[in-house]
């Protein structure tokens, strides 16, 4: 394995505050618990720290625990679950995961392993679960979603694993159950939601608590669902007209959750009150995300419009703030101490701006460099940036890149 070394930046300790288990974070917000971080960047962007070459091909994020970086990538025909030291980007064990997923627009993982305490889970491309012990990638147990009655999605498996108590989560879609969920220690599956049967999409589930129970959150093609999470029984379920392909995670405050996707189809926030009757409170186009995420800062969400660009939204209303199709095209986000992370697909740029309703702020930009060959021409940067320990974190395929953002 080859790594680059711009500088090198070794953090005292790595706090639990810094832990970023899970695609957008520990609450699935996409907003990092990381302050006194750099409010302007310089004219080159933020100091390199390593570059790892060698992280497999792929789209897979980040899940960050305790000084370690664990993602996914693919090696010759097989996915593997590669954890890395956060310290010096060398790698300290990979895990296979399963075979090779492939597809027009790159091969390889899709989905961010997801971990708590001393195991590592993760989802391949073609739909096997795996546990994996976090210090040395022992597998501890798998399951198939093929086997739960799933079928893998046209660009593949891309959720990554929900952690709820003592179960492991996941959406293997299908006749027996959009959602299933296992005991997270042993793998023994503990229910299936039988009463929805919803094929499996790219969202990401969310957990909240909510009229007196723990509510697992997913969206699909053709609803957005809460479902028990003791059970998997079918709290409420309401509507959503996908098209071709569904992919952002939903937003959850208050009783009200907002989802989004592309393809022309836009947004939609419905409010569940009590007894878990569903009132739709608007749709429109305003927001028509295709998978880069949208994120909700205090009471706006923000995120690309494929019509208007980057878009800020009253979350309540659904009133748009303002629009800039100018500084930057369509791309992922990432929220940390007030501040948006845009990383442009095409061109890896990224930019750093406010999160403000007052309109676009920008304070600084770059762009990724060097970017890999090996991408499908298909292909773009589509992995999300995090934040974590004072670090960003971007990723282009097998290149992986760690800057020093933290203000120090």
């Amino acid at each position: 394995m080859k790594i680059t070394f711009t500088s090198l930046f070794f953090l005292a300790a790595v706090s639990q505050a810094a832990d970023w288990p899970t695609f957008r974070g520990a609450d699935r917000t996409d907003i990092s618990p990381e302050t006194g971080l750099l409010r302007q960047w310089p004219s080159a962007g933020p100091q390199k720290v390593w570059m790892n070459e060698d992280a497999g091909l792929g789209y897979s994020g980040f899940a960050i625990v305790g000084g370690t970086l664990y993602t996914m990538g693919s090696r010759d025909a097989v996915e593997f679950v590669i954890a890395i030291d956060t310290a010096t980007g060398k790698e300290k064990w990979s895990a296979e995961a399963g075979a090779l997923l492939t597809n027009g627009w790159g091969d390889g993982p899709r989905a961010t392993p997801t971990v708590d305490g001393d195991k590592v889970y993760a989802l391949s491309g073609k739909g096997t679960l795996v546990c994996l012990n976090a210090v040395d990638g022992k597998k501890l147990w798998s399951a198939e979603m093929v086997e739960l009655g799933g079928k893998v999605p046209g660009w593949g498996y891309c959720e990554s694993p929900l952690i709820e108590g003592n179960l492991v989560v996941v959406t293997p879609g299908g006749a027996q159950g959009t959602l299933a969920a296992f005991d997270k220690v042993t793998g023994k599956l503990a229910w299936q939601s039988a009463e929805w049967t919803d094929p499996a999409q790219y969202a990401s589930l969310i957990a909240v608590s909510h009229n007196g129970a723990r509510q697992l959150i997913q969206l699909t093609m053709q609803s957005i669902a809460g479902v028990n999470a003791a059970d998997g029984k079918v709290l409420w379920k309401t509507e959503f007209p996908g098209k071709t392909a569904v992919i952002p995670t939903p937003v959850f405050k208050d009783g009200q959750i907002f989802v989004a996707a592309g393809y022309g189809v836009g947004c939609k926030s419905v409010k569940v009150g009590a007894g878990n009757a569903v009132e739709t409170l608007y749709e429109s186009t305003d927001m028509v995300n295709h998978h880069g995420g949208v994120i909700l800062v205090g009471d706006h969400l923000y995120g690309y419009n494929d019509k208007a660009g980057w878009t800020c939204m009253d979350f309540k209303t659904g009133a748009v703030k303002w629009a800039d199709k100018k500084g930057l095209g369509k791309g992922a986000i990432h929220s940390a101490d007030g501040m948006l992370y845009l990383l442009e697909e095409r061109t890896g740029t990224v930019v750093l701006i406010e999160a403000s309703p007052e309109g676009w702020k920008e304070h600084g930009r770059f762009t990724l460099s060097p970017q890999t060959t090996n991408r499908n021409p298909k292909g773009m940067i589509w992995t999300h940036p995090v934040v974590s320990g004072g670090r960003l974190y971007l990723r282009d395929q097998e290149l992986l890149f760690c800057f020093d953002v933290s203000g120090k």
